[in-house]
């Protein structure tokens, strides 16, 4: 098999997923090229040839731009596969090449298993597995899925593609969202609440531990979905990216759009009924209980010290 992977450059630099495709690649066993709009100066470590576009020729955000580039690159490769980040520029421009090829799109792509590609639903509370009837399929891969132990390394073959001058929109830069609520990604401690809380009124254990602790709260997005917890709490790929020394996951199954969220934190703790859950894969330690039991007495045993 033979796959595109289209790496991303925001705001100026190349960003860490063109290492997720890179691994995605490998983990299909497959032949790969990439494509990217971006610098020579910044350029991802790969062993392969790379299609390069001068950013400065065409923007960061050029739609009509780099769907013609990357449909030219598709025509030289005849991969089966172009991959994309599931980011703002995955969701973007994955459909415009999917309709431009009359080709099956499969987004959101978190494992690979028995050769099929794995995407969440019902709300990331299910699992399925798909396959394109297409000959070739545009694919788009969550955030932190395909992360690799290592960072790949190499000097990429760099072929430049030119782009005619035009395109019906002109690139005004990024704006800073709205500040709301609170910055987790500056909070030391972080305890969290999953939807193993059972119901609302339940939100009151974590933050009480939270407040413990001296760290601040926090939630998955079926608490946030729910309106349990406010969408400034919210932990994960559509949520805040944190980095905390300890991180308490609290009735946390652990969907990887979850995990991509504080994977980075110093010192995971897990608190939840099943021994099995995917949380406990990359904490540090796993409390196999019933949260409703354990937090308040942790929370009591900390009031007293």
């Amino acid at each position: 098999m033979k796959i595109l992977l289209v790496a991303e450059y925001r705001d100026g630099k190349l960003l860490g997923t063109s290492s997720e495709l890179i691994n995605f690649a490998s983990h299909l066993g497959a032949e790969s090229a990439m494509f990217l709009v971006g610098s020579e100066n910044e350029l991802p470590g790969y062993n392969g040839k790379l299609y390069l576009a001068d950013i400065g020729q065409v923007g960061e955000f050029n739609p009509s731009q780099h769907k013609q580039l990357l449909l030219e690159v598709i025509e030289k490769e005849q991969p089966q596969m172009v991959v994309l980040p599931h980011s703002s520029y995955g969701w973007d421009l994955a459909p415009r090449i999917a309709l431009a090829l009359k080709a099956a799109q499969i987004s959101e792509v978190v494992e690979i298993k028995d050769g099929n590609l794995v995407v969440p639903s019902c709300n990331a509370k299910l699992r399925r597995q798909v396959k394109a009837t297409t000959d070739i399929s545009v694919v788009t891969l969550q955030g932190g899925a395909f992360t690799p132990a290592e960072d790949p390394t190499g000097t990429p073959e760099v072929i430049k593609v030119e782009a005619v001058a035009g395109g019906d929109l002109q690139f005004g830069g990024y704006e800073e969202a709205e500040a709301g609520g609170v910055d987790l990604s500056k909070a030391e401690i972080i305890v969290s609440a999953g939807r193993g809380i059972g119901k609302p009124e339940n939100l009151a254990i974590i933050e009480n531990l939270a407040k413990a602790l001296k760290g601040e709260y926090g939630a998955s997005r079926p608490v946030v979905d729910a309106e349990w917890a406010d969408p400034s709490r919210q932990v994960g790929t559509t949520g805040q990216t944190v980095t905390p020394k300890l991180y308490v996951a609290c009735g946390i199954s652990g969907a990887i759009q979850h995990l991509a969220g504080m994977k980075k934190s110093e010192f995971v703790l897990a608190i939840n009924t099943d021994k099995d859950a995917p949380i406990g894969e990359i904490a540090d330690v796993l409390a196999v209980a019933d949260l409703k039991q354990l937090v308040p007495i942790l929370t009591e045993k900390l009031n007293v010290l």
